[in-house]
């Protein structure tokens, strides 16, 4: 049984691997498509590097080699999980881009934190 968790855990890890790096993708073409205004690009920096940082960070969880380790790298991927879903909000709320042009966006950024937070507390509420 204990082989199948493992199994099903590293079969997780590899979809998030994914999927983050399809994120990091996907922001990386929003940063593109920015306006070329002084706001637009200090904005769009700052969401940059937070945007791509969630999916070279999660790598780095993936090879932790401790429970202390796991932790403290899956908090740095909540931090720039949620450092990329205010970058977005604000590029909205701010008239940069509209909702609808990155409302898909919001929503994985917002469902990756929610991912990345619960993991975070399950790690440090755990016993093992």
């Amino acid at each position: 049984m204990n082989n199948r968790f493992n199994e099903e855990q590293e079969s997780l890890s590899q979809q998030l691997k994914k999927r983050t790096k399809a994120f990091a993708i996907r922001i990386i073409q929003l940063y593109r498509a920015l306006p070329k205004t002084g706001e637009a690009r200090v904005i769009g920096n700052q969401l940059l590097k937070s945007g791509t940082s969630v999916a070279a960070n999660y790598r780095a969880v993936c090879r932790a080699r401790s429970k202390a380790e796991f932790t403290a790298k899956i908090g740095v991927v909540v931090e720039e999980a949620d450092e990329t879903a205010f970058w977005l909000e604000l590029i909205v709320d701010s008239g940069i881009m509209p909702l609808p042009r990155l409302q898909e966006l919001i929503k994985e950024a917002n469902e990756l934190l929610a991912i990345f937070a619960a993991s975070k507390r399950t790690a440090r509420n755990s016993r093992y």
